[in-house]
């Protein structure tokens, strides 16, 4: 049996979404998308074009890239320079095939909200705000949000607050994948440690799913690999 832990899942699973040839963004603080765009790229998408947000392309190695996802290192250990501006006017193009970004509650029509907890004019918690995702979600050809959390006050019925809403693609929690489909989050795999009971208590929705299936597990090759091109373990550092 391979033993792994959440953290590996999460990223492997993410990394198994990706295509070769595809060009994909991550951007500040975005440490697990960054290690599975480096793991793609090493295993089954060599051709993969890895953009970050400092502007480093194709970087050829994340080993001592700052906490932030977002330091000079990803420029200057990369082959080329692609500033923030042009990623939003190639995504307005048509032509960035995935982006990767946040958010701290959604619902079940595919809402992201990233601005307030509560009521916008008197919020209990104040967010950071949609930044990016206001543009990229909707233009990206796939949106993928990843979540450390999940829990019935991150999957909710309904937002408190729009951010950006629509065209998600997947997003990846502890316990499951979600994927958006027929204008709906649907259930799209949960994972080999978990239950769909367990996946319904911490959901603030109704899970709607055509079968249950199960996330892949890391294979032993994945594990070896993330030892080596993370071996800061900067995957895990939201947990």
């Amino acid at each position: 049996m391979v033993n792994y832990r959440i953290s590996d899942l999460m990223t492997c699973a993410i990394a198994d979404m990706l295509q070769d040839g595809e060009t994909v963004f991550h951007g500040v603080s975005s440490q697990m998308p960054m290690v599975a765009m480096h793991l793609a790229r090493h295993l089954h998408a060599p051709n993969l074009v890895h953009l970050n947000i400092p502007g480093g392309v194709n970087p050829s190695s994340i080993k001592q890239s700052s906490y932030s996802s977002a330091g000079a290192d990803l420029v200057e250990a990369g082959e080329s320079y692609f500033p923030l501006d042009q990623i939003f006017d190639l995504s307005m193009r048509g032509k960035l095939d995935v982006a990767f970004l946040g958010g701290v509650q959604f619902d079940i029509n595919g809402n992201v909200n990233a601005s307030v907890i509560g009521e916008y004019n008197k919020p209990k918690v104040r967010l950071p705000g949609g930044a990016g995702s206001a543009v990229l979600i909707p233009t990206a050809k796939k949106a993928i949000i990843w979540r450390t959390k999940h829990d019935p006050r991150t999957f909710v019925e309904k937002v408190d607050f729009v951010t950006t809403r629509g065209n998600l693609w997947k997003i990846v929690t502890p316990l499951c994948v979600f994927v958006f489909k027929d204008g709906k989050l649907q259930l799209d795999s949960i994972h080999p440690h978990t239950t769909m009971e367990e996946v319904q208590k911490q959901t603030g929705f109704r899970l709607i799913y055509d079968e249950i299936r199960y996330t892949n597990e890391p294979t032993t090759k994945q594990l070896q690999l993330l030892k080596q091109i993370d071996p800061y373990d900067y995957r895990s550092t939201e947990f």
